[in-house]
């Protein structure tokens, strides 16, 4: 039966309600009848007064359609539903004394209000309980989480109301931190201290903490995020009601806790007015456009009031999706976007490019980045990083463009594999372009690693937890620097802002973070338990496979110890040596005949040569 109404169409549905509606019309029209005169079967009143029935009858149908209550979702049935009703209510009522003035009858004008009434607890409450069935009957056959609501403040009774609708979801009880509000009860729900929150997760069987506290500050919100984290339950945390504006639903704005609350410093503000003022009325090409960070420099830049915005890119799907998405938004900011499907190594393409749509800054994002891929195919890395930037910096450089920014990584320095040393010869061709250059500003930015792009270790370890483990994490005590994609992205174009040429920018990004600590708090923030030798019947376990070829144990921002400051406290400026232009000629040179012969020994020793620091990994003892 539940299934059959499910399949209706929603035009059935409202069809269904309106059909319901109206029946109840006249049968509350009876039961005024029957309360006001204190007989179960009043005929002479109703004699009299028969003309009221298919008058409220219709009227009243017609003003439910136009009041819209058959739109109204058992589902979403609530105060606000409640209310409509209601005004439908009054309206019965008025319906009812004009009909009786009207008509002339002798009905006592007590009836009409005895009317309105009734249709109002008749309507709200068949809803109701048809809501109630069908919540039990979608239920019954789905398997739900029971979860526990932390914070019980409005958010916090709002968010339970929300999930109570939700078959797959069972609401429990709250815990909160205000010791007045343990042991009552807050819709529906007790309420728990929280210093007996361990207690209670057991207790109740507790499968998902849901952290209902939107107003609480940001370092308040990361502590509780690291206690709640040790228990073996999935962590959601509520965000705050501005957030939510856009349209959806409370249960629906729920989301994951964000690893980067664990990841050891704040999320760095980089607003700055020269930004945008950088870049207003420009044209701008961005190489790589549909990667991970080539992508987002397209999304902020539709802020900073562009003229023209070229996407270059190598991978068609790449460049489809980025088109798609900055389609609507760069017609509504009155943006001209043009995409071009190319490489970087393509010469005559790039330098057309640039000419023909007057391109005025680069930002250079294009590169091979996989470290064991590239190891494995360095002749592809040297000349996508290196051969590829030489390629564009160099048409920039013909064609007088104000401003040219190469997106380059900590391996580049002091590198054990060839993708950091393509990297940093990538950094010593733009040095030397720097030094010759009287119209182009270059410089570079260096990050670490980027939360959630392609290749980082975020996507990897959700995959592996999704298949039920292990993490693979390569040493015990690797550790990396973390930046956000927001953040990789606004260094970029802050680094246009602030070049004076040949300079290296760099974020501070706190004290780096251990890969091993990183797979163990997604591990707990997913719900599960680590399996190591504390905890043998723990979910997943975190296998250690020994350092990769060209991996080191840790990364490094800075080559030299030469540091500047810049307008913004967190973002440094590093003067680093570099090399003169015939020896870097000389690389380049090298570097062609090694891709035209495919001749990879070449390669490799160029790479030993030119690159200063530069040692392959040992790996055999990790």
């Amino acid at each position: 039966m539940f299934n059959f109404l499910n399949s209706l169409s929603r035009k059935s549905k409202r069809i269904i309600v309106l059909c319901v509606d109206v029946t109840l019309l006249p049968i509350a029209l009876y039961v005024a009848f029957v309360l006001r005169y204190g007989s179960l079967f009043p005929y002479w009143a109703l004699e009299k007064s028969w003309m009221l029935f298919p008058t409220v009858t219709v009227l009243g149908a017609l003003l439910a359609v136009g009041l819209g209550l058959p739109r109204v979702k058992l589902k979403a049935f609530e105060n606000r539903s409640i209310s409509k009703i209601g005004i439908c209510s009054i309206g019965l009522i008025s319906i009812a004394i004009i009909s009786s003035y009207v008509f002339k009858l002798e009905a006592p004008r007590t009836i009409p209000i005895i009317f309105g009434l009734t249709f109002l607890i008749l309507s709200s409450g068949i809803r109701l309980l048809g809501q109630l069935v069908l919540t039990k009957a979608y239920g019954k056959n789905t398997p739900h989480k029971r979860v526990l609501v932390y914070g019980a403040g409005s958010a916090g009774s709002q968010l339970a109301a929300a999930l109570s609708q939700t078959p797959e979801l069972k609401p429990v009880c709250f815990v909160d931190d205000n010791p007045s509000l343990a042991g009552l009860i807050v819709s529906g729900l007790p309420v728990y201290s929280a210093k007996c929150i361990e207690k209670t997760i057991k207790e109740r069987r507790i499968d998902r903490i849901v952290l209902a506290v939107p107003s609480a500050s940001k370092a308040r919100r990361k502590a509780l995020i690291r206690e709640l984290s040790q228990y073996k339950c999935e962590v959601l945390i509520l965000p705050s009601f501005l957030d939510m504006i856009d349209g959806k639903g409370l249960v629906e704005s729920l989301e994951p806790v964000s690893l980067e609350d664990l990841l050891g410093r704040s999320k760095v503000e980089l607003n700055l007015p020269e930004v945008a003022q950088s870049y207003k009325d420009k044209t701008v090409m961005i190489t790589g456009a549909g990667g991970s960070i080539g992508s987002e420099l397209c999304r902020q830049l539709m802020s900073c009031e562009i003229d023209k915005l070229i996407l270059f890119e190598h991978s068609e799907f790449a460049l489809y999706a980025i088109e798609r998405e900055l389609n609507d938004i760069a017609e509504n900011l009155d943006i001209t976007l043009i995409s071009i499907l190319g490489s970087v190594t393509d010469a005559v393409v790039v330098a057309s490019t640039i000419a023909e749509h007057n391109v005025q800054a680069v930002l250079h994002a294009a590169a091979y980045k996989h470290v064991p891929l590239v190891e494995m195919n360095e002749l592809a890395g040297l000349r996508n990083n290196v051969i590829g930037t030489r390629v564009v910096a160099e048409a920039a450089f013909k064609a007088n463009v104000e401003r040219f920014i190469l997106v380059s990584t900590d391996k580049a320095v002091r590198p054990t594999n060839v993708m950091g040393a393509s990297k940093r010869l990538a950094e010593l061709v733009i040095q030397d372009l720097a030094s010759r250059s009287k119209d182009t500003l270059f410089s570079m930015v260096r990050f670490g690693n980027v939360l959630g792009s392609s290749g980082s270790v975020i996507p990897l370890f959700r995959d592996q937890i999704a298949r039920g483990g292990p993490l693979t994490v390569t040493h015990a005590d690797v550790t990396r620097y973390f930046m956000t994609i927001p953040e990789a992205a606004r260094l970029v174009l802050l680094a246009g802002s602030f070049a004076r040429g040949g300079d290296v920018f760099v974020l501070d990004m706190g004290k780096p973070v251990r890969i091993a600590d990183l797979a163990r708090s997604m591990i707990q923030l997913s719900g599960l338990s680590v399996k190591d030798e504390d905890n043998p019947e723990g979910d997943i376990a975190i296998d250690v496979t020994g350092l990769r070829p060209g991996e080191k144990l840790y990364e490094e921002l800075l080559i030299g110890g030469d540091m500047l400051t810049t307008p913004h406290s967190k973002i440094l400026r590093a003067q680093e040596g570099k090399l003169s232009e015939i020896e870097v000629a000389t690389i380049l040179r090298e570097l062609v005949t090694a891709s035209d012969t495919n001749d990879a020994i070449l390669g490799r020793a160029i790479v030993e040569r030119w690159v200063d620091g530069y040692k392959r990994a040992n790996v055999s003892g990790a």
